[in-house]
């Protein structure tokens, strides 16, 4: 056997060992929901053009939307006689397969829907309870080559909060008492979550970001993603705000839902809606704690928590930044869409 035909028969992977190809890094940002991922990725797309100087090929919602992953998570199924996952796979392939020809040496994959929707969350009152199976099928169509996978994470209470307030703000009904203590007193935290994504994703590494230490700095986020120095057009913005306790009403009465049908705390709050008692809250505060003492002190060797201890741009309160709702708002021009609620982000 020749060296050339040998080389030719080789696995990429083997090659890649042998320093002939230098396979493109895979990196994964899976959200989570409600942790300012609309901001990341309208950073992500105004900046686009400076990352693939650096390298750095982007795929976000508004590309990956139109089908590249369709069908990837949904239940094995045939039409026509083909097999609509295995064809999302070929996709994915393919479209890896051009960046890495087109010179990236690493591919960032901005999602948050990769690991399942809120509405999930809101209808099993746990979170994301299908993520290791999801993250699984990411690793079958990246052929196991995904290297790296970031997940923001947020204070429990804050997160549920901005969750149900997102559902109702899109037209779904209050949540009854009862399903609201089910969200408190849910045993699944973010420690189970992130156990589930390791274990479907063994060779790759997590990195996880607070959202209270990372909110409005998309620039250190993404240098935290690929260790490279990232732009700082467009950090600082802030799209897709949960909508406050005065525009849930708004949406409950032009709803129909009469006010004696709302929620008591509704009713009363101006800010943030607060769904949970303080009891609730404080449980739910707690659980968070006890996740993030379980990051610091290493996680098992599972995660890497990631923290920022410059904050001279990001404090304890949120930052300021535009008002206006939803997904499509990150383009430059929506004034056909002004005064919706809030999109998937």
């Amino acid at each position: 056997m020749t060296a050339a035909t040998s080389l030719t028969r080789l696995p990429r992977a083997a090659l890649w060992h042998k320093g002939i190809f230098r396979l493109m890094d895979i990196i994964l940002h899976v959200g989570a929901h409600r942790t300012g991922s609309t901001s990341f990725q309208h950073y992500l797309r105004g900046n686009r053009a400076e990352m693939m100087q650096d390298g750095t090929a982007l795929w976000e919602p508004q590309m990956l939307r139109r089908g590249v992953m369709e069908g990837l998570f949904a239940k094995p199924r045939m039409l026509n006689g083909r097999n609509l996952q295995r064809r999302a796979m070929g996709r994915v392939r393919m479209h890896s397969a051009q960046a890495q020809r087109a010179g990236a040496a690493r591919l960032l994959v901005s999602e948050e829907n990769m690991i399942g929707a809120p509405r999930a969350c809101l209808r099993a009152a746990t979170l994301y309870p299908a993520i290791g199976e999801r993250m699984a099928r990411l690793d079958a169509a990246f052929e196991g080559r995904i290297s790296r996978v970031v997940m923001t994470i947020r204070s429990l209470d804050l997160w549920w909060s901005s969750v149900v307030a997102y559902g109702v703000g899109r037209g779904h009904a209050v949540p009854e008492p009862a399903r609201i203590e089910a969200f408190a007193n849910a045993p699944r935290t973010w420690r189970d979550v992130i156990t589930d994504m390791s274990c479907a994703l063994p060779g790759a590494e997590i990195k996880i970001m607070p959202f209270e230490q990372f909110a409005g700095q998309a620039d250190k986020m993404l240098a935290q993603m690929t260790e490279r120095v990232a732009p700082r057009a467009h950090a600082s913005a802030w799209l897709n705000r949960s909508p406050d306790a005065r525009m849930l009403r708004e949406k409950l009465i032009e709803n129909g839902i009469p006010d004696a049908d709302w929620p008591e705390n509704l009713a009363q709050q101006d800010g943030r809606w607060n769904p949970f008692t303080p009891a609730q809250a404080a449980i739910l505060r707690e659980a968070y704690a006890d996740d993030m003492m379980w990051l610091t002190a290493g996680a098992d060797g599972l995660a890497t928590l990631t923290q920022d201890t410059s904050r001279t741009r990001a404090g304890q309160s949120l930052p300021a930044g535009s008002s206006i709702k939803g997904q499509l708002h990150d383009q430059e021009d929506p004034p056909s869409l002004q005064g919706r609620l809030a999109q998937t982000g």
